[in-house]
């Protein structure tokens, strides 16, 4: 169906509908009389805590009607497929989310037809999960048709329809158990604060169940902007359906309706301006009161930074940035400015003249970052690459970072890696987690040896050469790439950094004696790099390719004062990491100090690899 579908779910022209008020929804429904029987149902549930209780028909507006036209109309009632079958709502509060859930799930529980059929509404918290039943309920109780054909019981949030035995029930994911489900029909509500878990993802494959089963299941997700970096699972699904919207991915088994405003508001601030209120409110006018979001603008102002940026991401769903934190970089501010897309490292060591290396972090349980920077021929323009490495050990210990770890690794800006000993198995394989088996299953190895002085010793081999730890070799054979293209000035590393990384770079001819490799003081001292790639990025002179792993540590960054100047840091709690961002200064320092360009080794140079 993918190749051969009528119909489109992308909406290349989004900007120019949400400023003109238009649908986002490009298409009619694909099955005409499916919808329109599933919306008679949908449009005659009552809201009750509307005044005059309105019909959802009368207190929707065409937009919210159109959104559930499209889930309802994607059903094949001859051959009982639904041809659209994963749904994103993404929007600002107020905008009656929650009510057309619970109208949506509803109006599904009794047009099915499958006996013992299993909807669920999956929230993230019990008071969530009670947002999502209370208009359910309620609306069962405003309809006395409605009180003949369903059961609602509030003590478990239930609600079965009395003929079939199939059942909506609204689960609160901090209590209640996900697992075993044989769904037809799911909605998970804020999906961002599911980013925030560490195991979202598997419990959302788990409440998914029996869908691969059910040709006539969905999914639907409904979010407003997180108040902060968007993260896992929901930073997935955003990025997706931006995707399919903007036509860079075809798949018209998905749709998107994304109200958020365009590239240009944002860069301009006009988002902040009254009369663009209604791009990302929809309902401006009905259950959104444009006084009220007024009122809560000019308080948020009073109150400091951090309400303005809250503000900004509920009610104008304005996605956050490190550029809005009080204690942000100021160069995230400009970080967009520096994107050009395609710009990997095949691309920077063409188009280069020289190139300096930059590493930092790379503890068991840490990202080790390495970066490079180059300075282009006949522009002097600075361009930007970053890599990250992690062990599986690390995985584990941050495992609320794994929905965004697999992220970049699929994105190929993070080598996941595991630790042998002596042709062993893993170091930490007993502790295998099968939540995080996407990430770490097919892992790097290496069986590491150690040299040792005693010739007896049953690891030494006269044939064996000893190998490196698989996140050490990756930063060696980068190195020596670069060191071998005739571009490399020097490698930058943290002077309090790892010695085995030091050691191996000597194995190649990277060492301070030879002028190519460099220690970087951090803290304060670090200051001037960081400042110099806030104004290249400001005056265009600094271009990256907008990897995804970058991006998420600028937004981790923060600026912490001292007494007599300022240093960069991370977040205390230890799961905000910066290392590949780090790296990438490091990289910077070592170019700001204007190096030659090489395209000769030194006559002594003579190459060594580790076997």
């Amino acid at each position: 169906m993918t190749h051969d579908a009528w119909w489109t779910t992308a909406v290349p022209d989004w900007e120019e509908r949400i400023v003109a008020g238009k649908s986002l929804i490009t298409f009619p429904p694909l099955f005409p009389i499916e919808a329109e029987a599933a919306l008679e149902v949908f449009k005659g549930l009552r809201v009750v805590d509307v005044p005059g209780r309105p019909t959802m028909g009368e207190a929707c507006k065409p937009w919210s009607i159109d959104f559930a036209g499209a889930i309802f109309g994607a059903y094949d009632p001859d051959s009982g497929v639904r041809h659209i079958n994963d749904f994103h709502l993404d929007i600002a509060k107020k905008n009656i989310k929650s009510t057309l859930a619970a109208g949506v799930m509803l109006t599904a529980l009794i047009r099915n037809w499958r006996e013992s059929g299993e909807f669920y509404i999956l929230a993230p918290t019990k008071e969530i999960a009670d947002n999502s039943f209370f208009p359910a309920r309620d609306m069962v109780g405003a309809d006395d048709d409605l009180k003949a054909l369903l059961l609602v019981q509030q003590h478990s949030r239930l609600i079965t329809h009395r003929n079939t035995g199939a059942f909506l029930k609204v689960i609160a994911a901090d209590s209640e158990t996900v697992g075993g489900k044989k769904t037809i029909g799911l909605l998970i509500d804020e999906l961002w604060l599911f980013g925030k878990r560490a195991n979202a993802e598997a419990m959302i494959r788990e409440a998914k169940g029996g869908l691969a089963s059910r040709p006539e299941g969905f999914v639907i997700s409904l979010s407003t902007k997180p108040d902060g970096t968007p993260a896992g699972v929901y930073a997935q699904r955003l990025e997706y359906f931006r995707a399919v919207r903007d036509s860079k991915i075809k798949d018209p088994r998905s749709l998107g309706v994304i109200y958020e405003y365009p590239k240009r508001f944002i860069e301009s601030g006009d988002y902040k301006k009254r009369e663009f209120f209604y791009i990302p409110n929809p309902n401006l006018g009905v259950s959104v009161s444009e006084q009220y979001l007024v009122d809560e603008l000019a308080k948020a102002e009073f109150a400091g930074k951090s309400a303005v940026v809250n503000f900004f991401a509920k009610h104008l769903n304005v996605e956050p940035t490190a550029s809005y934190r009080s204690d942000g970089w100021a160069g995230a501010i400009v970080w967009p400015r520096g994107v050009e897309i395609g710009l990997t490292l095949d691309e920077i060591l063409k188009r280069s003249e020289v190139v300096c290396v930059g590493i930092d972090g790379g503890g068991l349980d840490d990202l080790l970052g390495v970066a490079v920077v180059g300075r282009e021929k006949g522009t002097s323009r600075w361009l930007g690459w970053a890599h990250g490495l992690i062990s599986t050990i690390g995985v584990k210990r941050r495992k609320a970072n794994a929905e965004d770890y697999l992220r970049f690794k699929r994105a190929g800006d993070l080598t996941v890696f595991k630790f042998t000993h002596n042709g062993g198995p893993a170091l930490d394989e007993e502790e295998y987690d099968p939540d995080l088996a996407e990430l770490i299953d097919d892992a790097i190895t290496s069986d590491y040896v150690p040299p040792s002085d005693d010739e007896d010793s049953p690891d030494r081999s006269d044939s064996f050469a000893p190998s490196l730890p698989p996140d050490i070799q990756y930063v060696v054979d980068l190195v020596q790439r670069v060191r071998d293209a005739g571009l490399l000035a020097q490698v930058g590393v943290d002077a309090a950094g790892i010695g085995a990384i030091v050691d191996a770079l000597a194995g190649i001819g990277v060492t301070q004696d030879a002028e190519t490799l460099d220690a970087v003081r951090q803290g304060i001292a670090l200051m001037g790099a960081i400042k110099t790639i806030e104004r290249k990025l400001a005056d265009g002179s600094f271009r990256h390719s907008d990897q995804s792993l970058l991006s998420w540590c600028v937004g981790n960054l923060k600026i912490v004062p001292t007494p007599t100047a300022m240093r960069a840091g991370r977040d205390e709690t230890g799961f905000g990491k910066v290392d590949p961002l780090m790296a990438l200064f490091n990289a910077a320092h070592l170019m700001s100090l204007n190096p030659e360009a090489q395209d000769v080794f030194p006559d002594d140079y003579e190459m060594q690899v580790w076997a």
